[in-house]
C-alpha cells in the first residue's frame, strides 16, 4: 500500500510531461508540431487517463482504510527556516484528484472537436495540460509554501487560457482583469503565509494549525493579529473563487474557449480557493471572527451571484454567475463549520457545471454556422430556442445539469445543497433565509436558461415570425410596450450575414487569424452548413463527454447520502466518505427523516421553476428579455420595481462601473494631481533654489571690484553692528545675552 501512495507523485507528472513535450516541440519545430495536432491530442488525453487510473486507486484505498500518507524532502535548508516539498494523500486529496482528472478528460475530448479548426490548437493543448498539472500539484501539496507555488501556476495558466484568443481586445482585457484581480488576493495570501510562520514557526499544515489553536486558547497572541493573518490568507481564496468583492473577473473570463470555461469553473481555478480553505479548515476554525467573515462573505456571494444571473442574455455569462453563486454556497458551508457539505458540494457541482458548459459549447459551435463567428450572436440566448429539436442529444443532456443545479432530487447537487441549507438554518436564521432564497433564485434563472435555449422555437433565422404583435405581456417584468424585435436585439437575416462575411472576408480573416478560425479559410467557412437554416447536432467527440458527464450528474450525489447520522470516529476529511462504507447500515426511518427535512428546499426550488416556466415558457417570449436598454415602466410600481431589478442584474449591479470610477479613474486622477504636485511644487522648490543661487552669483559678480581696502572697509562695517547688538554680560557668574 505504501508503494501505491508513492505513485501519487506520478499524477501531476503525467499531464506535466505531456504539456512539456508538446510545448517543447511547438517551440523547436513549430510547423512540424502543428501538422501533428492529432498526435499531440493522443499524447495529452492518455497521459491524463493514467493520472485518473492512479487517482482512482488512491481513492479506493481511502474508502477502505481512511489513511493519511505524507512524504516530504528538504527543499530550503537554513538555520532559521526549513522548507520542504512533497505530497500529502488523505481523503480530501484523493477526491480532488478524482474530480480534476475525471472532469479534465471529457474536456480534452470535447476540445479535440471544438478547437480542431483553430490554428492555436496545439498551444491550447499545452496550456490546458499545464493547467491540469498545476491543479493536481496544488491538491497534493502538504504545506502553504508549495500550495502558493502551484497556486501561482494555476493563475498563470488561467491567464493564458482566458486570453487564448488574444487578438480579440475583449479577450486581452479579460485575461488582464483576471490577472490583476487575483494579484490582490495572492498578495494577501503571501502576507498571510508569512504571518502564520511568524506566529507558529512552522509551514506544516497540521502542526501550524495545532500551534495556532494552542496560542489562541492560552491568550499568547493578540486576537487582532491572529484574525488579521487568517483574513489575509482568506483573501487569496476570495479572489481565486470569485467571492465578493473580488468576483468581477469571473464573467469576463468567458472570453476564453468554452471547454476552458468548463475546466476553470468545474475543476481548476475556482475550485482552488475552496480547496485552500478546506485544507486549512482547522486553522481557520480557531478564530471565531474569521469564521463569521467566511460565512457572511459566502452568503453574500451566493445571493449576489444568483441575482446577477437573472437577466443575463449571454449563455456563458449566465452560467458564470451560477458558478459564482454555488461557490458562495461552498464558502458559506465552510464558514458555519459544515465541512462535510462544503467538501461534497464542489464534487456534485463540478460534474453538473462541466456538463452545462460543454453542452453550451456544443450549442455555440452549432450556432456559429447560423449567425456567424461573433460571441454577441452565437452566445446570445435570445437567438436560440428549440435547439433540442435539432440537437436532441445536446438538449437532452442539458436537462439533468439544469435540474441538478436547481436542487431537484435525485440529481447530484440536491444532496449537497440541501445539507448546506439545513446547516445554515441550524447556525443562523439569517443565513438560512439567504441560503433558501438563493436556492429559489437558482431554480428560477437555471430553468429560464433552459426554457429559452433548448425549448421553444428557433428564433435566429426566422425573424419574420417575430413582429411586435407576436409578443404579449407574459413576463414577470411587466412590460406592455411593443417594439420591433429587430430593434430590440439587432436580428438580421441570414443572407445579410453572408453578404457581410463575403464583403469583409479579408478583415475578418486577419482579425481571427489566431483566434478561433484558420486565417486561410474562405468566408464561407462561417457557414459551412449554409444549406441549412437550422443548427445541427455536434459530432461524437462533443457528444460523448456530455453523455459521460450526465451519468455522475445523475448518480454522484448518492455517494454522499448520509445514513442516520452517527459518530464515525473519523476526522473531518474522512467523515463524509463514511456512507460509501456504511451505506448498507441505513434504514427506512433515516431515509424518511432525510426526505422529510428536504421538503422545504425542494418546494422552494419547484416554486422557482414554476415561476420561470410561466415567465419564459416556449410560448412566452418576454419583450423585456429581448431588450438591452431598459426604459422605466409607467404601469404600476411593481412593474417598475421589477424592471429596475432586471436592469440592475443585466448590468452586473453596476459594480464594474463603480470599480472603474473609484479605482481606474480615481487612480488616474490622483496620479495626475501627484504629477502636478511633483512638477510644480517639488521640482519648483528645487529649481527655485538653483535659480536663486544663479542670480545671487551673478549679482555678487558685479559688486566685486578687486580692491583689498574695499573688502576691509566692508568687513568692519559688518562687524561693528554685530558687536553693538549682541554683547555678553556676566552677572552673578551666569552669562546671558542682553539686547541693546
Amino acid at each position: 500500500m505504501e508503494l501505491l501512495y508513492k505513485y501519487a507523485r506520478i499524477v501531476p507528472l503525467c499531464p506535466l510531461v505531456a504539456s512539456g513535450s508538446v510545448g517543447l516541440g511547438l517551440f523547436i519545430f513549430p510547423k512540424a508540431t502543428k501538422s501533428l495536432r492529432r498526435a499531440c491530442a493522443i499524447l495529452s488525453i492518455p497521459s491524463l487517463s493514467v493520472a485518473m487510473f492512479i487517482s482512482s486507486n488512491l481513492f479506493w484505498q481511502q474508502i477502505v482504510g481512511h489513511l493519511t500518507y505524507q512524504y516530504s524532502w528538504s527543499w530550503i535548508l537554513n538555520n532559521n527556516i526549513s522548507s520542504e516539498v512533497g505530497f500529502l494523500v488523505d481523503p480530501l486529496t484523493s477526491i480532488m484528484l478524482i474530480l480534476v482528472t475525471t472532469v479534465g478528460i471529457p474536456v480534452m475530448i470535447h476540445s479535440d472537436s471544438y478547437m480542431c479548426h483553430d490554428q492555436g490548437y496545439v498551444r491550447f493543448l499545452v496550456y490546458s495540460s499545464l493547467s491540469t498539472a498545476s491543479m493536481l500539484g496544488l491538491v497534493l501539496s502538504p504545506n502553504p509554501i508549495q500550495i502558493h507555488v502551484f497556486w501561482e501556476l494555476v493563475g498563470m495558466c488561467s491567464y493564458l487560457l482566458i486570453g487564448f484568443w488574444f487578438t480579440r481586445p475583449s479577450a486581452a482585457n479579460a485575461c488582464q482583469k483576471a490577472f490583476v484581480t487575483n494579484r490582490i488576493g495572492d498578495f494577501g495570501l503571501l502576507l498571510g503565509i508569512s504571518g502564520i510562520y511568524w506566529i507558529t514557526g512552522s509551514f506544516e499544515i497540521h502542526e501550524l494549525s495545532d500551534r495556532f489553536h494552542e496560542l489562541i486558547e492560552n491568550n499568547s497572541i493578540s486576537p487582532f493579529f491572529a484574525n488579521t493573518c487568517a483574513l489575509l490568507l482568506l483573501l487569496g481564496s476570495v479572489a481565486k473563487s470569485a467571492q465578493i468583492p473580488l468576483h468581477v473577473w469571473l464573467p469576463d473570463a468567458m472570453e476564453g474557449p468554452t471547454p476552458i470555461s468548463a475546466l476553470i469553473h468545474a475543476a481548476t481555478m475556482v475550485a482552488a480557493g475552496i480547496f485552500l480553505v478546506a485544507r486549512m479548515f482547522d486553522f481557520f476554525e480557531a478564530p471565531p471572527f474569521t469564521m463569521n467573515v467566511i460565512s457572511r462573505v459566502g452568503g453574500a456571494t451566493a445571493l449576489l451571484g444568483a441575482i446577477l444571473a437573472l437577466a443575463q442574455k449571454d449563455l456563458k455569462k449566465g452560467l458564470a454567475y451560477s458558478t459564482m453563486s454555488q461557490l458562495g454556497y461552498m464558502m458559506l458551508a465552510l464558514g458555519i463549520g459544515s465541512y462535510r457539505a462544503a467538501s461534497f458540494h464542489p464534487i456534485t457541482h463540478a460534474y453538473s457545471k462541466a456538463l452545462l458548459f460543454l453542452g453550451s459549447g456544443s450549442v455555440i459551435h452549432s450556432m456559429e454556422t447560423i449567425v456567424g463567428y461573433s460571441p454577441d450572436k452565437s452566445q446570445n440566448m435570445i437567438l436560440m430556442g428549440g435547439l433540442r429539436k435539432y440537437m436532441p442529444i445536446t438538449g437532452t443532456t442539458l436537462l439533468p445539469g439544469t435540474l441538478s443545479l436547481c436542487g431537484i432530487p435525485p440529481f447530484a447537487c440536491f444532496w449537497s445543497k440541501d445539507e448546506i441549507i439545513v446547516d445554515s438554518w441550524l447556525c443562523s436564521p439569517f443565513l438560512g433565509w439567504i441560503a433558501s432564497f438563493t436556492a429559489g433564485l437558482t431554480a428560477f434563472y437555471m430553468f429560464r436558461i433552459y426554457s429559452i435555449t433548448p425549448e421553444g422555437s428557433f428564433r435566429a433565422n426566422n425573424t419574420s415570425n417575430y413582429s411586435s404583435e407576436s409578443f404579449t405581456n407574459n413576463s414577470i417584468w411587466g412590460n406592455n410596450q411593443k417594439e420591433s424585435i429587430h430593434q430590440k436585439i439587432g436580428l438580421i437575416s441570414l443572407s445579410s450575414i453572408r453578404d457581410e462575411a463575403i464583403s469583409e472576408g479579408s478583415s475578418r480573416k486577419t482579425h481571427i487569424s489566431d483566434g478561433g478560425i484558420p486565417a486561410d479559410c474562405s468566408p464561407t467557412y462561417y457557414f459551412r452548413k449554409e444549406e441549412s437554416l437550422y443548427p445541427k447536432e455536434s459530432d461524437i467527440s462533443m457528444l460523448l463527454p456530455l453523455i459521460l458527464l450526465a451519468i455522475p450528474t445523475l448518480l454522484i450525489g448518492f455517494i454522499g447520502v448520509s445514513s442516520p447520522r452517527t459518530e464515525t470516529g473519523l476526522d473531518y476529511s474522512s467523515d463524509w466518505l463514511a456512507p460509501l462504507m456504511n451505506s448498507s447500515n441505513g434504514n427506512s426511518e433515516g431515509w424518511s427523516e432525510f426526505l422529510t427535512n428536504s421538503i422545504p428546499s425542494v418546494t422552494i426550488s419547484l416554486v422557482g421553476i414554476l415561476i420561470s416556466s410561466i415567465s419564459y415558457g416556449p410560448l412566452a417570449i418576454s419583450p423585456r428579455e429581448l431588450k438591452k436598454d431598459i426604459d422605466p415602466i409607467a404601469e404600476g410600481s411593481s412593474g417598475y420595481f421589477l424592471s429596475l431589478i432586471q436592469d440592475w442584474s443585466y448590468n452586473r449591479g453596476y459594480i464594474d462601473n463603480y470599480y472603474d470610477m473609484i479605482f481606474v479613474k480615481g487612480i488616474r486622477l490622483s496620479s495626475n494631481y501627484i504629477y502636478l504636485f511633483d512638477r510644480w511644487i517639488i521640482d519648483g522648490i528645487v529649481n527655485g533654489i538653483g535659480i536663486s543661487s544663479l542670480f545671487g552669483g551673478e549679482g555678487a559678480k558685479y559688486g566685486v571690484g578687486g580692491r583689498v581696502s574695499s573688502y576691509s572697509f566692508g568687513s568692519m562695517i559688518g562687524i561693528i553692528p554685530l558687536l553693538t547688538v549682541i554683547i555678553p554680560i556676566y552677572k552673578n557668574d551666569i552669562p546671558y545675552i542682553r539686547i541693546l
